[in-house]
């Protein structure tokens, strides 16, 4: 064996799949994963540096490791910026940027040599950071849009997508190993394939173009729900609601749509305003009407008005979206942002948040309730405390994020099926119902031969 490591990983789904990564190239080279920092050789962080209380966060789970082990290799978005860990904790071993996955493998091979063994660098399964039933799938890496209150394209730089064979190669082994369910993720999702001009790979002897509603459709073929995430709203997007309707393709978008304010949107460097957003949400709407809307609000931004900030309340209750992150505006070192005029006073930023959580609080109870008496279908996370109660997500919802579905099942259901329920009582957020019945399931994955490596 060569030597036992301990991951810490933070942040966005994302930076998993980095995790992930590095985690199955370290167990294909023999090296152990292990739970505690006491029984870790060496221990990674993979940080998060988007927002300053990330970076507060990565910076005491590096001081923490630092503590309990010593032996600390850091990694990630905050690895962008190594003086602000070397400043902080100097003793660190190695400090790699987001995504360097061989520089991560290094600095544990420097600290940690492989073992030479060739018994023990038999290439094993990859490893999941996610429960068995549902993955991230991230098609692209980077962002190429200019927010004035965002640096991830300089801790991550311009947008670089995968190809499709690539990505359908590593879904089709996903849901052959049981995945249910695919979280397609991307800096900006919509934007897939526009910076390698949609070109076309090949996947199962055939060619396949990379371009979002193309891989969907391809996707959706494998049998799993599939699920996208920081969906931009250009115009192409309308022709994955149809796919919705087919059941191709879950009626969920997560789209990041910051503020209503024209001005604030120029502000942040962003497109639209109160009145396209809605037009553009009206239209999804019509080809979907059950269609669930998630999004991420800032408020409190420099310049950001008493107007402004009625605007963005007008807008989310005629808007009436279903899932919204809320945030109030934070300085992010070598953002624009931080040189903007008329900044916002905490105490204010802090009530404008919780006026607005009030409101996406009342309109959630609302929806919620609208669904008493129907019959959704679930996939199942985890048992509650009560037996035969178990713990799922609608297809309304997604992990870690979303509502959740309390259901009471005979006892025989188990984490991973997905089910049918009978809605029969609501909270703000989550939903309670009775199990009818396991809905059966099978992949629909091609036999991989030789291309099963590619995946």
């Amino acid at each position: 064996m060569a030597g036992k490591v301990g991951f810490v990983s933070l942040g966005c789904p994302k930076a998993l799949v980095d995790s992930e990564q590095v985690l199955s190239r370290l167990r294909a080279e023999g090296y152990q994963a292990v739970p505690s920092y006491q029984d870790a050789d060496v221990v990674v962080v993979n940080t998060c540096g988007f927002i300053t209380p990330a970076v507060e966060e990565s910076l005491s789970a590096i001081g923490e490791a630092l503590k309990q082990n010593g032996k600390v290799i850091v990694t990630g978005c905050l690895g962008a910026r190594p003086e602000v860990i070397q400043e902080a904790h100097p003793e660190v071993l190695a400090v790699t940027g987001p995504g360097e996955i061989d520089k991560v493998l290094g600095a544990v091979h420097k600290a940690i040599p492989p073992d030479k063994n060739p018994f023990t660098s038999l290439v094993p399964p990859a490893v999941k950071l996610t429960p068995k039933h549902y993955a991230y799938l991230k098609i692209a890496e980077g962002c190429n849009h200019k927010c004035s209150f965002c640096i991830i394209p300089q801790l991550r730089g311009l947008q670089v997508s995968r190809d499709a064979g690539e990505i359908l190669y590593q879904a089709t082994r996903l849901v052959s190993a049981g995945t249910k369910e695919l979280l397609v993720i991307a800096q900006d999702t919509s934007a897939y394939g526009v910076d390698i001009r949609h070109r076309t790979s090949e996947f199962q002897g055939r060619a396949v173009r990379a371009q979002l509603v193309d891989l969907v459709r391809e996707l959706s073929e494998l049998g799993a729900w599939v699920r996208l995430h920081y969906v931009y709203p250009y115009p192409h997007v309308r022709e994955l609601i149809p796919l919705m309707a087919e059941g191709k393709l879950l009626p969920y978008l997560d789209v990041p749509l910051q503020h209503a304010s024209p001005k604030i949107l120029r502000a942040m460097r962003r497109p639209g305003g109160a009145e396209s957003h809605l037009r553009t949400l009206q239209e999804w709407r019509s080809i979907r009407p059950d269609l669930a809307i998630r999004s991420s609000l800032i408020v409190g931004f420099p310049g950001e008005t008493e107007q402004d900030f009625q605007l963005l309340l007008d807008f989310l209750a005629e808007a009436r979206l279903d899932r919204v992150g809320v945030f109030t505006f934070s300085e992010v070192e070598g953002a624009d942002a931080n040189r903007l005029a008329n900044p916002v006073p905490e105490e204010v930023k802090q009530e404008r948040k919780d006026r607005v959580m009030a409101l996406l609080a009342e309109i959630s109870l609302q929806k919620q309730r609208a669904k008493v008496g129907r019959e959704l279908e679930v996939i199942v996370d985890s048992y509650g405390e009560e037996p035969g109660v178990v713990i799922g997500r609608s297809q309304y919802d997604a992990p870690g994020i979303d509502g959740l579905v309390y259901a009471e099942t005979d006892g025989t259901v188990k984490i991973g099926d997905r089910i049918r329920v009978k809605i029969t009582g609501s909270e703000t957020y989550d939903l309670f119902g009775h199990a009818l019945g396991v809905l059966p399931w099978r992949p629909k994955v091609p036999l991989l031969g030789p291309a099963l490596s590619r995946a």
